[in-house]
């Protein structure tokens, strides 16, 4: 696909999904100082879920639609890009491309 393609392109996701389903499916993290983590992989247990992510760093996440982190995605938010990581130019293309919508989407 071309870049003119991808940027074109948007995504639509369902503002109140679930989390959890959310995070898995976009593969990104903001953390707490404000950089934006790839998800190496998904763990859930319960209500909580945990992740690890490409530089190994392992955060334990409550199943919250409305705690900060799920603000932060819905509003794409981020300070800067984990340079450990290695967060593609594409992958942030496409995640600033993603429409986040009330009663339109994808219900994931």
């Amino acid at each position: 696909m071309s870049q003119a393609a991808l940027k074109e392109k948007k995504r639509y996701y369902r503002k109140n999904v679930d989390f959890c389903n959310l995070v898995e499916k976009i593969k990104l993290w903001p953390s707490r100082s404000g950089k934006l983590h790839g998800i190496k992989s998904l763990t859930r247990r319960g209500d909580m879920a945990e992740i690890v992510t490409h530089c190994n760093r392992r955060f334990i996440i409550y199943n919250s639609r409305h705690g900060r982190a799920a603000r932060w995605m819905r509003n794409k938010w981020f300070i800067s890009v984990c340079p450990i990581c290695k967060v593609p130019e594409w992958k942030l293309q496409k995640y600033s491309s993603t429409v986040m919508n009330q009663h339109y989407g994808a219900h994931l």
